[in-house]
């Protein structure tokens, strides 16, 4: 992982994903190999040099685990507290983080009086105390619905881009990976499977994709070829199926597709199916284009 990515874990739940993710800041010990973070083996700190590494990498989980009877500004305070950071320079800190979190009407609110997105928020905040420059994420928006989930997941994009931390977000919801995530690898029985750009891996289809997303395969026609082509659709590339037709008076059927969104992105995945005879005139076409397409058989699917 690269200084200032948003990377992705996806694999089934219960497979270890947060265990993983445990290790990266030492809550949890492994047995063998190296998990090497900034330079530093972590598994190979001692207890105080694990304290002082822990500074620099802050942790979000799934249930807030903030203390419900204190306030914003108390829970925000507490691991400053811990470190015996100067009440002027937590004041300080404070007050950035609640505008950061968008939570300064609730800076003496306790915090059993806040929903589960704002908790979330002070969550958040709190793990930002100690400036750290990693911040990993635990299912951090599993219990939330639809919309807070979609709130939580800009706020991560904002800190992500104003305080340049590394986010590692651990989720099975695959909106979370499409919506902010600059990388992503999929996990399999312990072993990275398939990694790389969001976009490129949930377009790929490969076996590891639909394993984890139990998709089904594609509707082929019988007697006729079918081209599987993926289209960008922030580009002139949206406009290529209606060109398509026209300038090689082409007749053809859609026979799957689907629409995929990452980021600030946007990609269709589609099956064409057409005449064999066509097939070069349509190759060529798509190649001046720069379009992207794979011919499918019943043998690959």
């Amino acid at each position: 992982m690269k200084d200032g990515e948003i990377y992705g874990l996806v694999e089934r739940s219960g497979a270890g994903k947060s265990t993983l993710l445990r290790c990266m800041n030492g809550l949890e010990v492994f047995d063998e190999g190296e998990l090497n973070i900034g330079g530093v083996d972590v598994n190979k700190l001692n207890k105080e040099e694990l304290r002082k590494f822990r500074k620099g990498v802050g942790m979000i989980f799934q249930q807030t685990s903030i203390l419900e009877r204190k306030t914003v500004y108390e829970n925000i305070a507490f691991p400053m507290q811990c470190w015996d950071v100067s009440k002027s320079e937590q004041d300080a800190k404070i007050r950035e983080l609640v505008k950061l979190v968008e939570l300064e009407d609730k800076l003496h609110v306790k915090a059993q009086n806040l929903s589960g997105g704002q908790k979330q928020r002070v969550a958040i905040a709190r793990s930002l105390t100690l400036n750290p420059t990693i911040l990993l994420c635990d299912e951090a928006t599993s219990a939330l619905d639809p919309n807070t989930t979609k709130n939580i997941l800009a706020l991560l994009s904002k800190i992500n881009k104003q305080l340049n931390i590394t986010i590692v977000v651990v989720t099975h919801e695959m909106s979370v990976v499409r919506e902010i995530c600059t990388k992503v690898a999929i996990l399999e029985h312990g072993k990275i499977v398939q990694k790389g750009d969001p976009s490129d891996v949930f377009m790929s289809e490969s076996e590891a994709l639909n394993r984890l997303l139990g998709s089904t395969p594609y509707l082929l026609k019988e007697a006729a070829i079918n081209l599987e082509i993926i289209l960008n659709l922030g580009t002139q590339q949206a406009t290529i199926l209606s060109n398509l037709a026209r300038d090689l008076n082409l007749n053809y059927e859609i026979t799957d597709g689907k629409v995929e969104h990452f980021r600030t992105r946007s990609f269709t995945k589609m099956v064409l199916s057409f005449d064999e005879a066509r097939l070069n005139q349509v190759k060529n076409y798509l190649d001046k284009n720069d379009i992207s397409y794979k011919i499918l058989s019943k043998e690959e699917l």
